[in-house]
């Protein structure tokens, strides 16, 4: 089962927004960050063009940069987001956590299901693995399709780096934890989809990353 998969950079924190899309259109949206109108734009003509039809919103986890966009999703579309319990009160401040940066970050509309780790999820004809992997937030969740050995890090591993370990909740030895574990694991074949640069492979990593060697 191939995926169609939809990269779009959005605001100052240039995070990645991702449109994972079935063979049918069946689409789900992994942390929607479009702050900006020009953002939603981008992000609603994506949709349009490309005939694609939003049923999820999915978090990885529930730092503002990665949910600046779920009020946008939820009025425009109605769909509510869906997190790991653990994230539950990050989510509920994110207007709070802008002001740290002098950011107005809409409040997003609360969950009413949770992401559930070892188990599977649906879109239309894909289905993800969901893994627990925390260390840069205590909630944070991993989805892997393995037919196609794609993975969406969040912001656990990048290329040549891993996540920041200094705000709320993050714990260096975790992280390590999660990647090593986790995230290795699944094999040198596995391409990652990180939250923030380039997408990159497991086994790039584990040979360049100076984190990893």
């Amino acid at each position: 089962m191939k995926i169609k998969i939809f990269t779009l950079t959005f605001n100052p924190f240039s995070e990645n927004t991702y449109l994972i899309a079935d063979e049918d259109g069946k689409t789900a949206i992994i942390d929607p960050g479009c702050l900006y109108h020009e953002e939603q734009e981008k992000l609603f003509q994506t949709l349009q063009k490309n005939h694609l039809t939003l049923e999820r919103v999915l978090l990885t986890h529930c730092h503002i940069d990665h949910v600046m966009g779920c009020k946008f999703i939820y009025d425009t579309f109605g769909l509510l987001p869906e997190h790991h319990e653990i994230e539950k009160s990050l989510l509920a401040n994110a207007s709070i956590q802008g002001q740290f940066f002098g950011i107005d970050c809409p409040t997003p509309p609360a969950a009413q299901h949770f992401l559930i780790p070892n188990t599977a999820i649906s879109i239309g004809k894909i289905t993800f693995e969901l893994f627990f992997t925390p260390g840069h937030s205590p909630g944070s969740i991993s989805f892997f399709h393995a037919p196609s050995k794609t993975l969406f890090s969040g912001d656990v591993l990048f290329q040549g780096s891993i996540g920041r370990t200094d705000l709320p909740g993050g714990n260096y030895e975790t992280l390590m934890q999660t990647i090593y574990q986790v995230l290795l694991p699944l094999g040198e074949d596995v391409t990652v989809y990180p939250g923030h640069g380039p997408k990159t492979t497991i086994a790039k990593e584990k040979q360049y990353n100076p984190f990893l060697n």
